[in-house]
């Protein structure tokens, strides 16, 4: 279940988001990237495996930084995942919209696309609001689904190649890709590893967190850099690098590019869209347990952390989903003319993730010198050096993604403007709320120790 939650939190990035980094960055350019995010995400895991065993509650990154970094560290930290899952969805919406869109002929197509991002948050709502065992299991079999069309898709692309396409692999090897292209390319490469660190957000579901968070972590992260690099490698060799960087839908455009349309494009776009599902369904529980833990710890409203007979915070789940709805439409109004709304979000989304990365890394190396005695029943290996890497890599990916993406400036501006409006916030709300609390009150309300509110 955990393998399925970690991928299911990101094999959306297979089938959707990654190919915008082909603009700046072409083939090569953004395999490069794609190896730096991987190593990225990789150190990133195993950091977060030792503070989820440590603290296992379902405030996650919110509850590490707390215990590291401070109450306003926590908040911050908290408030940037909280940004990240609730624009995630938003982008996979736009992509699934693109993926009926290119499926879809008639005169009525417009219309039906128009409906897909209502129609999937919906669908994620009701399925969150089921309770967790459901939803879990839903997750498992869309996510292994998934998993199982991207292996069927990629056979396909492979007997369909056309016999130039392999020399032209070579070709981009030799081509030295440039530094400018790469670094803007960072963001959507880490479209492919975005959200396996929200896993540690099912500890206080997990029967046993020290052993199993960071198995299914690990497992989960080793499968999705072998399907990153397949899709990577295999679709822009079936379609010209140019004309896949802005297609709604890449995998099926490689797929009809080799093959045409017929029974294998239609189930791959079937199953496509379930796999960007998995993610979206994912996220959005994942969201709801950080506002769920914020709120319960009293910095976010605490209406937020009512919940169900069910068990479930059905009103975080509800809340966060519609804004992220109202946000991509309001994407669709103000983002640059050069870019897709969906591509905007997507870079907010990321960084945001990356700005919560810093803080985790950093929470982790500060804890092992402040609290060597904490228990660890899961060590990082290499010690303060991995989240020592993983911290350098946020940095340099969040410069580039400013410096050199598309529309850089504004994702700047809409990510700087978001978290300050919630720094605000916590300067004029949260620090009296939360006035004379200890450490050890605030993870009691991280966890289930303190006090819910309930329906």
């Amino acid at each position: 279940m955990l393998w399925a939650l970690g991928v299911g939190y990101v094999v959306s990035g297979d089938y959707f988001g990654w190919n915008f980094g082909l603009r700046p960055a072409g083939h090569m350019g953004l395999v490069v990237a794609t190896l730096v995010m991987a190593l990225l995400y990789t150190a990133l895991i195993f950091t977060i495996a030792e503070l989820a065993t440590s603290t296992p509650v379902a405030g996650g990154a919110f509850a590490f930084a707390r215990r590291a970094l401070g109450p306003f560290g926590g908040f911050l930290t908290g408030l940037a995942v909280t940004l990240e899952y609730t624009l995630a969805p938003a982008a996979i919406a736009a992509g699934m919209a693109g993926y009926v869109a290119g499926w879809v002929e008639g005169t009525g197509a417009q219309w039906i696309v128009g409906w897909v991002p209502l129609v999937s948050y919906a669908a994620c709502v009701l399925v969150n609001l089921a309770g967790v065992g459901v939803s879990l299991r839903a997750l498992l079999v869309v996510t292994a689904l998934a998993v199982v069309a991207l292996v069927l898709w990629g056979v396909a692309v492979v007997v369909g190649m056309p016999a130039g396409a392999w020399s032209r692999l070579g070709d981009n090897v030799s081509t030295m890709p440039p530094i400018a292209g790469v670094m803007a390319a960072l963001p959507a490469a880490g479209w492919f590893f975005l959200a396996i660190e929200g896993v540690p957000m099912a500890a206080e579901e997990t029967r046993d967190p020290a052993r199993d968070l960071p198995r299914g972590m690990i497992s989960g992260m080793a499968t999705l850099v072998v399907l990153a690099f397949a899709v990577l490698l295999l679709a822009p060799l079936a379609v010209d690098p140019g004309v896949l960087a802005g297609s709604a839908n890449p995998l099926p455009a490689a797929l009809e590019a080799t093959l045409g349309r017929g029974l294998v494009f239609d189930v791959v776009t079937a199953v496509g869209l379930v796999g960007l599902f998995a993610s979206m369904l994912s996220i959005v529980y994942a969201c709801s347990r950080q506002v769920f833990a914020l709120a319960r710890a009293g910095h976010l409203p605490t209406w937020l952390a009512r919940t169900s007979g069910r068990g479930v915070p059905h009103v975080a789940v509800i809340v966060p989903s519609i804004v992220g709805l109202a946000l991509l439409g309001l994407a669709e109004r103000i983002a640059p003319a050069e870019i897709p709304a969906a591509d905007f979000v997507m870079q907010v989304a990321v960084s945001a993730a990356l700005a919560s990365y810093v803080a985790i890394c950093a929470s982790h190396i500060v804890l092992r010198r402040r609290e060597p005695a904490m228990p660890r029943p899961y060590r990082t290996p290499g010690g303060i050096a991995t989240p020592s890497i993983a911290l350098v890599l946020s940095l340099v990916a969040l410069g580039a993604g400013f410096v050199h993406g598309i529309a850089g400036g504004v994702v700047l501006g809409a990510t700087v403007g978001l978290l300050a409006t919630g720094a605000i916030y916590f300067a004029v709300v949260v620090r009296r709320r939360i006035a004379g609390r200890t450490l050890e009150a605030e993870l009691a309300l991280a966890r289930d120790d303190g006090p819910s509110v309930t329906s």
